[in-house]
């Protein structure tokens, strides 16, 4: 009988001391512990009507990190993109020169005197006067 004399839930039940609220803008909330016979835990403590400073804190740290960060990562975007500007500037000078060397070369090497020095530099000689074979 004793052990079921010590079990059984007593008509009222007195707070514990470390569970008080400290500001009387706080209060218990027992709606989750209504009937089970136990002690609120301290995250029972809400505060009436706004929320706390630290979260408010906690809230404007978030939001500025993540608008620095999206600054972040918008200007390294926009430097890579100029970055690539720059290569492909200088790529395009490099191609342009490059094909106006070749036109030089083709106005050059398309005169038929040109023709002629680069075949007698390569060995090829003049001919000669054409040979007439007579028909049978």
């Amino acid at each position: 009988m004793a052990v079921y004399q010590g079990a059984r839930r007593r008509g009222f039940e007195l707070p514990h001391p470390a569970f008080e609220p400290a500001h009387p803008a706080f209060e218990l909330d027992r709606a989750p512990f209504a009937g089970r016979g136990r002690r609120p835990a301290p995250a029972g403590l809400v505060r009436a009507g706004r929320p706390t400073r630290v979260g408010a804190i906690l809230a404007t740290i978030v939001v500025a990190f993540t608008l620095a960060f999206l600054s972040l990562s918008q200007s390294v975007r926009v430097a890579a993109t100029s970055y690539d500007i720059v290569r492909l500037a200088s790529e395009y000078e490099r191609l342009d020169a490059r094909r106006q060397e070749l036109r030089s070369d083709l106005n050059r090497l398309g005169a038929e005197p040109a023709i002629r020095k680069l075949g007698l530099d390569s060995g090829l000689g003049q001919l000669g006067a054409p040979l007439i074979i007579p028909a049978r």
